[in-house]
């Protein structure tokens, strides 16, 4: 079992929102549970009156009751809450009138300077640009898309969008033209909202051209709005500061528990993105539940470090639906310098601040030692996603971070806007590992025969219906594409793609993808073992593995790696990399070839492309394997497509 490091005192536990959920199903409900793992086989064994009692608890705001919890209990096929009409953005603006001068949102950006808004401006611009949608002939159904960065005109504009009824979607700014038509031409959106340029790392980023071709492409718009930075408002469009100047009364269009909320795409590296629909009251209930899992409430200062273009940005709602204080920062992470998001944490007193696992992983090689830079005194949690967090990571964190700081690491999905494993303030952190299976997620690890496995690594599988799962991939009439995403190997039962290890006490450990497997020999691993004992070296900043099956003859196992600055790239330095391995994962698992790379391939969410570069690797075309416009650093897959050919050349 690992070490643990950080025990939650009784009286933090005690008043944490996890821990007054319980006293309310004590209370309401006469439950009372020996333990966590008891809670959560109840909320996973009675969908019913779990899913009930987090109505309930949340006071879930409605203007007609369910008449039943699940009306039909199967994958895919769910059916949620019959008979509810509601809309999300209410379960927002309830908070208004308790904390109209309170803050709801901080924006630190790089291209506008600070700004705060408060909850009742917050509510104000919400009506207003809502019913300058409606004069736009915008109604509930039609699609509002935008491209706009982290920043409260994004927060506003989908609140507003999500007000009517009306359907959102939204791109990253720095995402290729290909891969923002890629996503919207699918969807046919009545209105594009967009910010015609940024500042990014110190340098003006001008998006003038791309946006008037997204414009012309889509022949479904019939209205552009534009943020205007870098150039003047172009003709026909609306300004956004426009659509600030009505004063409206905050109005909701009431809607069904499953009607369409938002549309969120797959990564889209590897095909057509998929679209995947979420509905109002399938958000509203996990993103209250997880927020159990986070510790929110009235009165916190919250901040995930996300870009517009990943699901974290959406999961923002999760805390301000618990009418905490969202802080947003838009700009670039290591300007002018690594420090400049532990200033912003410390400046703006935040206790919650989560990022993705590469983010703490470039602090602690930067050699950063935030405790010692920056007033932490606020901060009481943190968190991290979007890969496997290292044991180093999580060292670092207590040991140059702040030692009395709950570390919640969670994991989940785009495709079900949540998390499968995440963090319980009550109960202690080990290094390494991810502290419980989430509340209402039947969560478990199988073997190839649909084996529930304890102790041993297997396929992430989620055995029963979550009200967050979609509701549909908008033009997949017939649901194939849907059914072959997540339930063609294991028939009605969710399989996520993530290969994960579930220990006897129900904390877990992701080891990566399922479809990115290293098998040497018979013995299966998770790239991200790997990733632990190569990137535990200060001499390597970044790493890159795929294992190369081919047919008829042994496997070969490249290994990519980012050598640290003013590190040689030597036979010393490959032997450093290999008795890690040997050491710390299996000597089974010495790559064939060690090779000196300046970047490792990543999505705009961070995510190394394995797949694209075993794809490639094993010789198919790149213009198929990978689309760059969804890459963070497309020009990274030059070097690789380069090593194919000359690996194909070789063999021959």
């Amino acid at each position: 079992m690992n070490d643990i490091l950080w025990t939650p005192t009784k009286e933090r536990a005690d008043a944490s929102t996890m821990a007054e959920f319980e006293r309310f199903l004590k209370d309401q409900r006469g439950l009372t549970f020996e333990d966590y793992n008891a809670m959560w086989e109840w909320s996973v064994t009675d969908l019913d009156g779990f899913w009930s009692a987090i109505w309930d608890y949340f006071d879930v705001q409605a203007s007609a009751p369910y008449t039943t919890v699940m009306a039909k209990r199967q994958m895919p096929g769910a059916e949620w809450c019959p008979g509810a009409m509601l809309n999300y953005t209410d379960q927002i603006m309830k908070h208004v009138d308790s904390q109209p001068d309170g803050d709801a949102l901080i924006v630190q950006s790089e291209t506008f300077g600070r700004k705060r808004l408060s909850w009742s401006e917050l509510r104000a611009q919400v009506a207003s640009v809502a019913a300058h949608l409606r004069d736009m002939g915008v109604t509930k159904g039609d699609r509002v898309v935008a491209v706009l960065p982290n920043t409260e005109t994004a927060m506003i504009a989908f609140l507003a969008t999500a007000s009517i009824g009306a359907i959102w979607s939204l791109c990253a700014p720095d995402m290729g033209h290909v891969a923002i038509l890629d996503r919207f031409k699918q969807i046919e959106p009545k209105v594009l909202i967009a910010q015609d340029g940024y500042v990014h790392a110190g340098k003006t980023v001008d998006r003038r051209e791309i946006l008037a071709g997204l414009e012309a492409a889509l022949p479904s718009l019939v209205q552009c709005v534009t943020v205007p930075f870098v150039g003047d408002l172009p003709k026909g469009h609306m300004a956004w500061d426009s659509l600030l100047d009505r004063n409206a009364p905050y109005e909701s269009t009431q809607v069904p528990f499953d009607h369409p909320l938002w549309i969120v795409y797959s990564s889209g590296t590897t095909g057509n993105p998929k679209p995947i629909v979420h509905g109002h009251g399938g958000i509203i209930l996990e993103s209250a539940k997880q927020s159990l899992h986070h510790d929110l409430r009235r009165g916190g200062r919250y901040c995930w470090l996300t870009s517009s273009g990943w699901i974290m940005w959406n999961s923002q709602f999760t805390a301000l639906g618990q009418g905490t204080t969202v802080a947003m920062f838009d700009g670039a992470p290591n300007y002018p310098d690594m420090g400049v998001i532990w200033r912003f944490v410390a400046d703006e007193k935040l206790d919650f601040f989560g990022a993705g696992a590469a983010f703490f992983s470039g602090c602690m090689k930067a050699g950063l030692t935030p405790r010692d830079e920056v007033d932490l005194s606020a901060l009481r949690s943190l968190g991290s996603t979007g890969s496997p967090l290292s044991s180093d990571a999580y060292d670092w964190i207590y040991a140059q971070v702040k030692q009395d700081v709950w570390l919640a690491p969670i994991s989940g999905g785009t495709d079900l806007a949540g998390a499968f494993v995440l963090g319980h303030p009550g109960m202690p952190v080990r290094a390494g590992e991810m502290q419980c299976r989430a509340l209402g997620n039947a969560v478990r690890a199988f073997d190839e025969d649909g084996n529930d496995l304890t102790g041993v690594v297997g396929e992430l599988v989620c055995t029963e219906p979550l009200p967050s799962m979609p509701l549909f991939f908008w033009g997949d009439d017939d649901g194939s594409r849907l059914h072959d995403s997540y339930f063609d190997t294991y028939p009605g039962i969710w399989r996520h793609g993530d290969w994960i290890e579930i220990n006897e006490n129900g904390g877990s450990v992701i080891y990566g993808r399922s479809d990115a497997t290293i098998n040497r020999k018979g013995l299966r691993l998770g790239s991200a073992e790997i990733y632990q004992a190569v990137e535990g070296l200060e001499e390597v900043m970044d790493s890159l593995v795929v294992d190369l099956e081919f047919l008829g003859r042994e496997s070969f196992m490249p290994l990519f790696v980012v050598p640290a600055q003013g590190v040689a790239f030597d036979d010393a330095f490959n032997d450093k990399i290999n008795a890690a391995i040997r050491k710390n994962v299996s000597a089974r698992f010495i790559p064939n070839e060690i090779i000196e790379v300046a970047e490792i391939p990543r999505t705009l969410s961070g995510k190394k492309l394995e797949v694209p570069v075993k794809k490639l690797l094993l010789g198919q075309d790149p213009e198929k394997v990978v689309n760059r416009d969804s890459m963070a650093n497309p020009d990274s897959f030059d070097f690789y497509v380069a090593y194919a050919n000359a690996r194909a050349t070789q063999k021959d």
